[in-house]
């Protein structure tokens, strides 16, 4: 009798243990599933990532090499047939006592403005304009252009000693800049602009735009996809994203806005 319970409690035990192996075998099975799932799950995310960057890098390579394009269109073509109109209106005989002469000078003037004001847009469009003379000289000269046509009072701050970053970030960082102004010029309703640029003693470059604007609500903004506004801050997102910077909007109804870019050199 004693022999029979022995092998009921035999069987009792090898049956709990079986249960148990087999529960346990089963957990770890679910587990490892997971952890693949998870896997997979990073890997297309990654992979997803690497695509889109891809994109988005040609999408912008595109952009800037049509600016580039336009820039030398501007420049050939236009610009040189403004020139040659301003010489034959300079070699018109049209003595100072006619009638005509009075307008004759007043279109001299303006076309010498058209020609100053395409000259200044071809330098901004051009990639390797920004190259050569460096980030800071290519904003300075811009809002400089803007300053003159009386739109803005405008605040240039630079601190520390420049350094040049690849002609690529460069660019992208100087097309964010041209974005922020352009929402600006078009939107804010401002009166006043600071620009800051700060190159850092531990290779940090920030630059920072504020205006006095209307200012909006950054997360109606933020959604909203038909918007041409709308649609800069993505491109701003967008290029930050791919030069590795930090985008840090503020931003309020009535409180004007404040953009910072964070570059880190490396």
């Amino acid at each position: 009798m004693q022999d029979k319970n022995q092998q009921i409690y035999f069987i009792i035990f090898m049956g709990t243990l079986l249960a148990f192996l087999l529960i346990g075998f089963v957990l770890a099975m679910i587990f490892f599933y997971q952890r693949k799932q998870q896997k997979q799950k990073q890997e297309l995310i990654r992979l997803k990532e690497e695509y889109e960057q891809e994109v988005l890098r040609s999408q912008l390579e595109i952009q800037d090499s049509t600016m580039k394009t336009i820039a030398q269109e501007l420049h050939d073509n236009i610009g040189q047939g403004l020139s040659v109109i301003k010489l034959w209106m300079a070699m018109a005989p049209i003595p100072a006592g006619h009638e005509a002469f009075e307008g004759i000078q007043n279109s001299k003037e303006l076309l010498h403005k058209v020609i100053r004001d395409m000259a200044d847009l071809t330098k901004s469009l051009h990639t390797d304009r920004i190259a050569e003379v460096g980030l800071s000289e290519a904003i300075h000269f811009d809002l400089a252009s803007i300053r003159r046509m009386g739109l803005l009072e405008i605040e240039f701050d630079l601190q520390g000693d420049e350094f040049h970053f690849p002609d690529q970030k460069s660019i992208f960082i100087f097309r964010m800049y041209q974005e922020m102004m352009n929402n600006i010029l078009k939107h804010s309703q401002a009166t006043h602009v600071r620009v800051s640029l700060h190159y850092s003693g531990n290779n940090i470059f920030v630059m920072q735009i504020k205006d006095n604007g209307i200012g909006f609500n950054l997360q109606q903004k933020s959604n909203s996809v038909s918007g041409s506004s709308g649609l800069g801050l993505k491109s701003m997102r967008n290029r930050a994203k791919m030069i590795g910077a930090a985008l840090d909007i503020e931003s309020e109804p009535a409180k004007g806005t404040q953009i910072q870019v964070t570059v880190p050199l490396n």
